[in-house]
């Protein structure tokens, strides 16, 4: 066991099993406490590596994560305590493991209830090799102003309470994680405050005795005068007492052991701790205070008496001019973060983005409004969660049918066209499935695809305008621009596209009126006097049909259809459509197990 002091201002740690509240605390504390560097050297996280962001005061930082003890000891030869936020199962292992490392003098063990057969492992290896084990079943300990475990001494507000942010000249040591709080705080009313305190953890063995921290008090110069708390069960007090009784302690130490209530029950009970139960006389919580009382110490006859006899220990070393008070600071404002400011109400933060199709807050997410649950149960399609998260809004049946029938129709048309070659190509070349995907979705423009928006836009343009079929495509003759939505490579007058009869028998059968649609016809009937294959194509019959769909539903103002389709939605048809064919064209050549293409060279023209 180490004789004097544990920890400094400049101790770090490798935090064992990532937790992000107990690190930022300690990094907050370094910062309260004034510290130039992190506590933290160290992240240990099994199977991960990088960094983990955390605040040190108002400056973020990246705090390196290793997948192994070995590896974060060797990148951190200066971090001497090993903080183990394992569970129970594996906390003995990984502990032997970082006390085996050179580099590693204090190891501390959070979890509870590690198997006494490994406990006494570690404390037999421990005191072998010189080393500390606080812990197991421990919230750990604390040298005011200089460094913390984990969770010790709660919130940065307790902290500040108890005085923790500074070194005060009081040695304590406890049994109890959560007793300590309460004493830190008692400590601080009536002293100058903790210089030191450690909770040894509530296990029937463990790694570091009450006695053996009192001895290392006893040899730390600015340690005036020693706290004990100690509970019924064990024996451990009698290594106290006799220490006290052979003078090998020349500080006053005020103890008291909890559990005197313990004598009013008629059975044995457990108290909490695992370590806390009576297993005899001697260890009674009277029979330990008597022990104590009758080595040397202060013990009062309460607890409630126990602050009293702290303040008049401490008093009297201050009379005796043994210690001062000390002399007070005003420790650093820590900066609260954002999201527990928010919602205290002490902060507005602007958001950086705007949702109004979905929202996944709750317990369920939903499509504008509707749960998804309600969705599914409805027995709505995938067109009802298009018209929700694209129009904002329920869409009557027969619009979401005609949705569904554009996606089918539109889904593919053949190897040859320029998405399918490109995801072919794609695939072919050993790519993934979204890079096959996307570069496919890439040939999408005026030429592909994205004929459906433009057809939209210059039909109701022309439409609203009042032009008949001459003047509409003479006007775009003059401006050069090509009609879109008629026109086919294939397809001529007497051989018309067959998906777009079906949309216009299904759109005539079901929509309430198709104005734009027979314009859309009209237009057609002039374009064929030009030329036999000048038909209207499907991109022309989706957007002039959706034209309709938008009008005669009842459901969209005129500045909300401008807006459809000047963004573009009608596009976004094609878009989610034909994805459906260049997947399934990626997985066909994948299936097929395609060599990498090229292009024959027959296929092209070379020339000067």
């Amino acid at each position: 066991m180490a004789t004097g002091q544990l920890f400094s201002k400049t101790t770090q740690a490798l935090f064992y099993n990532y937790k992000q509240l107990p690190i930022q605390r300690m990094l907050d504390f370094d910062f309260l406490c004034g510290r130039e560097t992190p506590s933290v050297a160290g992240i240990i996280n099994p199977g991960s590596e990088g960094f983990q962001k955390l605040f040190f005061g108002q400056e973020e930082i990246a705090i390196p994560v290793h997948s192994t003890i070995e590896s974060a000891c060797a990148a951190h030869p200066t971090a001497d305590v090993f903080i183990n936020f394992a569970s129970f199962r594996s906390a003995a292992a990984s502990s032997m493991s970082a006390l085996k490392q050179p580099t590693i003098k204090v190891a501390a063990i959070i979890a509870e209830g590690v198997p006494e057969s490994d406990a006494k492992q570690l404390i037999a290896y421990a005191k072998a090799n010189n080393k500390v084990v606080i812990g197991p079943a421990t919230v750990g300990g604390i040298q005011a102003g200089a460094f913390k475990i984990g969770d010790t001494a709660g919130t940065i507000d307790n902290i500040i309470q108890c005085k923790l942010y500074r070194p005060g000249s009081v040695g304590f040591v406890s049994k109890s994680g959560g007793m300590s709080n309460e004493l830190y705080n008692t400590i601080a009313r009536v002293t100058g405050g903790i210089y030191e305190g450690i909770a040894i953890g509530g296990d029937v063995f463990p790694g570091s005795t009450l006695s053996d921290h009192v001895l290392r008090f006893n040899n730390i110069p600015q340690v005036k005068m020693v706290v004990v708390l100690g509970e019924l069960g064990g024996r451990d007090e009698y290594s106290l007492v006799e220490a006290l009784k052979q003078g090998k302690i020349n500080k006053p130490v005020v103890a008291w052991v909890s559990g005197t209530c313990a004598t009013l029950f008629k059975s044995e009970v457990q108290f909490g701790h695992a370590g806390a139960k009576s297993g005899g006389e001697m260890e009674s919580a009277q029979a330990k205070n008597q022990a104590l009382r009758d080595a040397g110490a202060v013990v009062p006859t309460s607890y409630e008496a126990f602050e009293g006899a702290i303040k008049d220990a401490f008093e009297k070393l201050v009379e005796a001019g043994k210690t001062t008070p000390v002399k007070e600071i005003t420790p650093p404002q820590i900066p609260e973060d954002l999201s527990t400011a928010i919602k205290s109400g002490k902060v507005r933060a602007p958001t950086h983005i705007i949702s109004t199709i979905s929202d996944d807050r709750g317990e369920e997410p939903c499509y504008a409004g509707v749960p998804m649950s309600s969705i599914v149960e409805q027995g709505l399609g995938v067109a009802d969660v298009i018209s929700l998260l694209w129009f904002k809004r329920s869409l009557p049946r027969y619009c979401t049918r005609f949705i569904e029938n554009c996606v089918m129709l539109c889904a593919d048309h053949g190897p040859c066209v320029s998405g399918a070659h490109n995801s072919i190509v794609t695939s072919r070349a050993g790519k993934d499935l979204v890079s096959c995907l996307v570069s496919g979705l890439l040939t999408i423009g005026p030429r592909f695809g994205g004929a459906i928006d433009d057809a939209a836009r210059y039909f109701k343009d022309a439409y609203d305008k009042g032009l008949t079929p001459y003047e509409f495509v003479e006007s775009m003759k003059k401006m050069g621009i090509r009609v879109p939505g008629i026109g086919h490579r294939i397809k001529r007058g007497d051989n018309r596209d067959k998906r777009v009869e079906l949309l216009q028998h299904y759109a005539r059968e079901n929509f309430p009126s198709v104005k734009y649609m027979e314009y859309a016809v009209e237009v057609e009937t002039y374009t064929l006097s030009k030329a036999n294959n000048l038909v209207l194509n499907v991109d022309g019959a989706i957007g002039s049909l959706f034209l309709d769909l938008l009008a005669g539903s009842g459901m969209f103002t005129k500045p909300e259809i401008d807006e459809i389709v000047e963004i573009g939605y009608l596009n976004g048809l094609f878009v989610l459509a034909r994805s459906i064919g260049l997947i399934g064209h990626t997985f066909d050549q994948k299936r097929l197990k395609q060599p990498l293409y090229r292009h024959p060279w027959e296929d092209v023209l070379y020339t000067k």
